[in-house]
C-alpha cells in the first residue's frame, strides 16, 4: 500500500469516520462519495460508536499474502450501538473466550508490517469490554 493511500484512510483507520446519507438514513463504511440507494453526491461525514455487539466470528487459518505471520486471527462481525455492521479483527481474546451478543470495543492496533524495517500499519480492532473481575460484559 502507498503512502499517499495510507493517509487518505486515516479518518476511517483511526477515527472509524463513515459517510452518511442524510435522505436515505444509510452510513457507509468504509465511506462513500455516492449513496448507492438514491444516488446523491451530498453524504455526510459521520463518527461511529466504538462499542457494539460481536455477532459471528471466524478464526482464520490460511490468511491471505501478507498476513501469514499473524495466523491464526480472529475476524467478526460488530452491530455498532448506531446499528450499523462492521467486520474486523477481534484482539486480545481466544476463541473459546468469544460469545455471540458479547460487547466489544474498538481499539487501535498493529494490523500488519511490511518486513523487518518495512512501515507498520496501524488500524482498528476490537476486544471483548471486560469487567472490573475481568470477565467479558454481556448484556442481555
Amino acid at each position: 500500500m502507498f503512502p499517499s493511500n495510507l493517509w487518505r484512510e486515516i479518518p476511517q483507520r483511526y477515527r472509524l469516520e463513515a459517510t452518511y446519507c442524510p435522505k436515505c438514513l444509510i452510513t457507509y463504511f468504509p465511506p462513500r462519495e455516492l449513496c448507492t440507494s438514491c444516488g446523491s453526491k451530498e453524504l455526510e461525514k459521520k463518527k461511529l460508536p466504538t462499542k457494539g455487539k460481536l455477532v459471528t466470528y471466524t478464526v482464520i487459518r490460511t490468511p491471505p499474502k501478507g498476513f501469514e505471520f499473524y495466523a491464526p486471527y480472529i475476524v467478526g462481525l460488530v452491530k455498532l450501538e448506531d446499528g450499523t455492521h462492521i467486520t474486523a479483527q477481534i484482539t486480545d481474546a481466544e476463541p473459546d473466550g468469544l460469545s455471540l451478543g458479547m460487547d466489544v470495543e474498538a481499539v487501535i492496533r498493529k494490523i500488519r508490517e511490511d518486513g523487518r524495517d518495512g512501515l507498520i500499519f496501524y488500524g482498528y480492532k476490537f476486544r471483548p469490554v471486560l469487567n472490573n473481575n475481568g470477565a467479558s460484559k454481556m448484556k442481555c
